[in-house]
């Protein structure tokens, strides 16, 4: 394989087919569509301008950034504000290569503003399937429940999700993750699973490696969110590459919520050395400064030691950590081995 320049690798990152497994769609809510969907709807928010909200996104930890995030989820209050915020998302993802995108929701973030759970299913399922139609992007929904809330409360959640259970493929577990062990939400994830829905769950993020072990033991979750600190357990590092769970990581946000300092020093480079399954994704990416393809070039521009066969591993391994179907996921590896082919 010849040598890459940078710009030809950051068109590689570009061309590639690639999945997104850590979206959290209300974490796309960019400033400019806030303030829209506040005009249309009557809400008043705490800021005057487009740029007096970017300024506040400035995060010291995760709970700093969960508190003007559920501000800014405040202005969705209807089917078409679900919609509108999802196919924004759509179209940048198929600017960036995205083939399929399994997004999270937050039903509980809406439900308890007495949003109806049917406008915020219904209005990402349509988003999903214009998606289709319109980009050729395959598009999930996988529905998490707020760990700083009660399993009752997942529960109930899930209990009013049902009727809509062919809109969405699995469930997952986010919000704060200090204080919020897995095993806390055990009884939710057995229930799901019984359903036929797929599991994931955020877990060493801020969380110690336990939350990991406790999230694949416990939660018996298909994929790892973030993940990051499980090199801080060698067994448990050894179990993970045994295994190929895939790891959702996310390199700006890990920046932006001070879980590293720079992405210089982002641990990604040592998880692929260890043999795990790792991912590149966006998280939040109205709030964390980029959106996949911005998460691949500056992840890649820090880190000297990624390259083309980087590159080709982080894409494949989101392909088949996805939960598309397998005919689908073969089609895009073909697709990204025709694509690196080409440097040959």
């Amino acid at each position: 394989m010849k040598t890459t320049t940078r710009s030809e690798l950051h068109a590689l990152l570009r061309a590639m087919p690639k999945a997104e497994l850590h979206i959290h769609i209300e974490g796309s809510l960019e400033p400019e569509l806030i303030f829209e969907l506040a005009q249309r709807n009557g809400v008043a928010l705490a800021y005057p301008s487009v740029q007096a909200l970017r300024e506040a996104y400035a995060f010291s930890d995760l709970q700093s950034f969960l508190d003007i995030y559920y501000a800014g989820a405040s202005v969705l209050l209807h089917e078409q504000d679900f919609f509108d915020m999802a196919w924004a998302y759509f179209q940048r993802a198929r600017a960036d290569g995205v083939v399929h995108a399994e997004l999270f929701f937050d039903p509980q973030t809406h439900t308890d503003r007495g949003v109806p759970m049917a406008a915020v299913v219904q209005g990402l399922a349509r988003a999903c399937r214009q998606a289709q139609a319109e980009l050729g992007i395959s598009g999930a929904l996988i529905l998490c429940f707020l760990r700083h809330l009660s399993e009752e409360a997942a529960l109930a959640t899930l209990d009013a999700a049902l009727p809509y259970r062919e809109h969405f493929i699995g469930v997952g577990l986010d919000s704060s993750e200090q204080g919020h062990p897995p095993e806390k939400f055990a009884g939710v994830f057995a229930r799901s699973r019984g359903l036929g829905l797929h599991t994931v769950a955020h877990a060493g993020e801020e969380g110690p490696p336990a939350y990991i072990w406790s999230a694949l033991d416990v939660l018996k979750v298909q994929r790892i969110d973030h993940g990051v600190r499980c090199v801080e357990d060698t067994a448990l590092v050894q179990r993970l590459a045994a295994e190929r769970m895939p790891l959702t990581v996310c390199p700006l946000s890990n920046v932006k919520l001070c879980v590293f300092k720079t992405l210089a020093d982002h641990n990604l480079p040592a998880l692929m050395d260890a043999g795990l399954c790792a991912t590149i994704n966006s998280d939040d990416p109205a709030y964390f400064g980029g959106y996949l393809l911005q998460n691949y070039t500056e992840t890649f521009d820090a880190l000297p030691q990624l390259g083309v066969q980087q590159a080709y591993a982080l894409a494949r391994n989101s392909l088949e950590a996805s939960f598309a179907p397998a005919e689908d996921k073969a089609r895009w590896v073909a697709a990204l081995d025709e694509t690196f082919a080409r440097l040959n």
